[in-house]
């Protein structure tokens, strides 16, 4: 298993613990359906079909309740943005979501037992939302954990930036982007038809000034962890553009909203006193946003 995974399952049980929730159970096909509006006893024939593929942002990692007899790893919610999107408009839903996924599980079993994320979707798929990129090479994770464990050490400079220089960049440069148009043009092969959307992430940090130590980011490495965050957007909205896939942006409809904002109005939650998500993960508010943002594109 990969660090990322290991990571993923420690969120997995200090999320279940603090929420006393028991009431997900494991389902060895990785795959849910929501009861309130993808049954398809309950639904015509014609009922249109959303597949929803990605990591923990698109699962909703930390937001309860979870889809019942969903693989319990994957903290798959039901009420993340493609629950929210196919209850209120109709859509028959197979959310194969999971926290800590890569672009690789698209192709291969992300755990024993979870079929590869792609299998999801069929040429008769009406729409196809994916949310991914973040994982890939632990990039992101990655950042977020090293940029913490230096803030400490000089909490108004710029340690991380100082320590790591481009070499995030570079990654998503190298091989994010390049694993991302390998997933969209997969998704895009099996799907001809649909509607494919590729969601770009909300942001995390203010672009200048954050909020230390509520999330622990030394003053200076505020912007470059923004600034990275946003070549990664911009590596989805590459992908997508090269992949005939539409890209969901994001950046402009959170700016306020990340996890230094108040109750209320951030829809990412901090670190240190996260409130209905994971830390550094989106909360209910900011699922719904995204199911906004995806329902008006497709429009």
């Amino acid at each position: 298993m990969r660090a990322v995974r290991m990571v993923c399952a420690a969120v997995v049980a200090v999320v279940m613990a603090t929420a006393g929730c028991a009431s997900s159970t494991s389902d060895q096909s990785g795959s849910a359906t929501s009861a309130s509006a993808t049954s398809g006893s309950a639904r015509p024939d014609d009922t249109r079909t959303l597949a929803n593929l990605g990591d923990s942002f698109s699962a909703a990692v930390g937001v309860q309740p979870l889809v019942e007899d969903s693989y319990f790893l994957c903290m798959r919610s039901s009420r993340n943005f493609a629950h929210v999107l196919a209850a209120r408009e109709t859509y028959r839903l197979d959310d194969v979501s999971c926290g800590g996924a890569d672009t690789s599980d698209f192709f291969d079993a992300q755990y024993d037992g979870v079929p590869p994320q792609i299998d999801a979707v069929s040429a008769d798929t009406d729409v196809v939302t994916v949310m991914i990129g973040g994982n890939d090479s632990s990039v992101y994770t990655r950042a977020i954990g090293t940029c913490s464990d230096v803030a400490a050490t000089d909490p108004t400079g710029s340690p991380c930036r100082d320590a790591y220089g481009d070499e995030y960049v570079d990654i998503i440069r190298d091989r994010t982007y390049p694993a991302l148009r390998r997933a969209l043009s997969a998704v895009r092969a099996k799907a001809p038809d649909a509607r494919v959307v590729a969601v770009g992430y909300p942001w995390i940090l203010p672009e200048r000034t954050g909020c230390y130590p509520t999330v622990r980011v030394a003053t200076g490495d505020v912007p470059y962890l923004h600034d990275l965050q946003a070549e990664l957007n911009d590596a989805i909205r590459r992908a997508a553009q090269v992949t005939g896939v539409t890209y969901v942006d994001m950046s402009s409809v959170s700016q306020g909203h990340d996890a230094c904002a108040p109750v209320g109005q951030r829809w990412v939650e901090p670190q240190t006193g996260a409130n209905g998500a994971a830390p550094v993960h989106p909360n209910e508010l900011g699922q719904q946003a995204i199911a906004d943002q995806i329902a008006a594109v497709l429009r």
